[in-house]
């Protein structure tokens, strides 16, 4: 009994240390570089990946339109030399950097759903802020994360936390004045 009391908190630091998402910093000169501030309002963007065949969510991710424009992608794969990351956080979401970036999730076996909803300065300052600290996400808790940050935002109350991106994506739906669409590739 006495071994297993030594063996059972370092199980517990191995779990703990599974649960953390992978830590990326990118340099400070290249998240200054690659600011982008888009002209469009201040907006928040849902992005779900759906596959074709099983109509299942894939993944879940955050386009805001805030001083600058940047994407949460929590534990996402997207990775671009002109994109730096911290932590889930890609900076540089210039019109050809989101094509790039729906394009990686687009293809055969997957399309690209958005559905885009104007909000204040405030409010999108805020989601860009908590997305900045919220930290590095681990995988399989990308819709997870993404609903956390929305429910900590004024005028998103009705979208429920939930670990399932379709769930995410249907309730973001209600949110009044929401714009939706989908995007096919077949590469």
């Amino acid at each position: 009994m006495l071994g297993m009391r030594r063996f059972l908190p370092l199980v517990l630091l191995i779990g703990l240390a599974a649960c953390s998402g992978k830590e990326v910093w990118a340099p400070d000169d290249q998240v200054t570089s690659a600011a982008y501030v888009h002209e469009g309002p201040p907006t928040i963007t849902l992005v779900t990946v759906i596959n074709n065949e099983t109509g299942g969510g894939g993944h879940s991710a955050l386009l805001i339109n805030a001083h600058q424009r940047v994407v949460f992608d929590p534990a996402g794969n997207f990775k671009h030399s002109q994109a730096p990351e911290r932590n889930d956080l890609v900076y540089g979401m210039y019109p050809g950097m989101l094509k790039a970036y729906y394009g990686f999730h687009a293809r055969k076996e997957w399309h690209v759903v958005t559905q885009e909803v104007e909000v204040t300065p405030e409010v999108a300052e805020q989601a860009f802020q908590l997305t900045k600290n919220y930290g590095a996400v681990p995988s399989a808790l990308c819709a997870n994360s993404v609903s956390d940050v929305l429910g900590k935002l004024p005028g998103f109350e009705s979208v429920k936390h939930s670990v399932y991106p379709k769930r995410l994506m249907k309730d973001f739906a209600g949110l009044a004045g929401t714009k939706t669409e989908k995007l096919f590739e077949n590469d």
